[in-house]
């Protein structure tokens, strides 16, 4: 997802908490918000605009990541919540369907398993015998 197109999802789904977020969303509209909040005059009436926005979208990128939005609370404790907060935005989306709904990124989890073994084939180490039957 594109910067652009990213901005555009925040905003149709405004108050959207329902759902989920790839991880390019919800960073593209952070990287927005930041730009945008340093142009003093603006900052106040910006930030008060993109407040329910931005909750929503970080709801919708716990949910992509299997957890409830009311993880955001954790943010009330100092420091740490912050902290374990950047580290489930940053998590990779669950594979497949789960109780928020489908994969923003369309992956089949079927699909996505017949990749793995396909690679976990691949990485096979050569035996010492291999080598001398060629």
């Amino acid at each position: 997802m594109g910067f652009f197109a990213a901005i555009k999802s925040v905003m149709s789904q405004y108050a959207g908490f329902s759902g989920r977020a790839r991880r390019s969303e919800y960073w593209y509209w952070v990287l927005f918000t930041l730009l945008w909040c340093w142009i003093p005059l603006l900052n106040i009436l910006l930030g008060l605009i993109f407040f329910i926005p931005g909750l929503a979208v970080a709801v919708r990128r716990l949910h992509d990541t299997g957890r409830s939005g009311w993880w955001i609370l954790i943010s009330l404790i100092p420091i740490i919540g912050g902290i374990v907060l950047l580290i489930f935005y940053c998590t990779d989306s669950q594979i497949g369907e789960n109780d928020y709904g489908p994969n923003p990124k369309g992956i089949n989890p079927q699909a996505a398993a017949v990749q793995t073994e396909t690679i976990d084939e691949a990485k096979q180490p050569e035996t010492e015998g291999d080598r001398w039957q060629e």
